[in-house]
């Protein structure tokens, strides 16, 4: 049951994660540069382990005490998942890739304050983490949450470790349409498969 509850940690988390946005078109963009990817892929997995711990221990928790917080979480969190999902297949359906900036020359400082300006300044951070991962959490069994958590967040650390080292590889791959539509395809999938399993909760 906990190795269940862990593979489902880290699938909602990829399915969050793995998206066309501000923070993943930095990563991949830095990493094609080959400009500080440690120091990168390690700012980004940290803060989102950080905001995964919040949620699922604490606005997990606070939601999972209060009917009422617990109710609004379920059909809050479902409708996201829904209107992510419809995000996602639109994208799928139309096709979009991924254009990288020209190269420039940045200090790791410069670079680190980018990249955490991007993660933390951005209010789906907060709305994936905090408030739809803490939620799904709350649904679980307090001795669950801990393995939900840690699934989550090791999405993250893959994702972001992956993205950057691999991005020289992966560049040519995502400016084709083509291979944002199975990537987004997926990540509606995985949503949809959470938004039932919510409103099943």
């Amino acid at each position: 049951m906990q190795s269940a509850v862990f593979f489902q940690g880290l699938a909602v988390s990829a399915g969050l994660i793995v998206a066309i946005g501000a923070q993943n078109a930095f990563v991949l963009a830095q990493g094609v540069r080959g400009a500080h990817r440690l120091q990168i892929a390690l700012a980004c997995a940290s803060s989102d382990a950080l905001l995964i711990a919040l949620g699922v221990g604490g606005a997990g928790a606070l939601i999972a005490s209060q009917p009422a917080l617990l109710a609004l979480a379920r059909w809050g969190g479902a409708a996201f998942l829904l209107v992510y999902a419809a995000m996602a297949l639109r994208r799928a359906w139309h096709g979009e890739s991924m254009t990288l900036p020209a190269d420039s020359q940045q200090s790791v400082w410069r670079v680190l304050l980018a990249t955490l300006a991007v993660t933390w300044l951005n209010p789906h951070v907060y709305l994936d983490t905090v408030v739809l991962l803490g939620g799904v959490a709350a649904q679980l069994p307090a001795q669950e949450r801990f393995t939900f958590g840690l699934g989550a967040a090791l999405a993250s650390w893959l994702w972001f470790f992956a993205l950057a080292y691999g991005a020289r590889l992966l560049a040519p791959l995502f400016t084709r349409p083509a291979s944002w539509r199975v990537l987004d395809t997926s990540v509606a999938l995985v949503m949809l498969a959470v938004a039932y399993q919510l409103l099943q909760g």
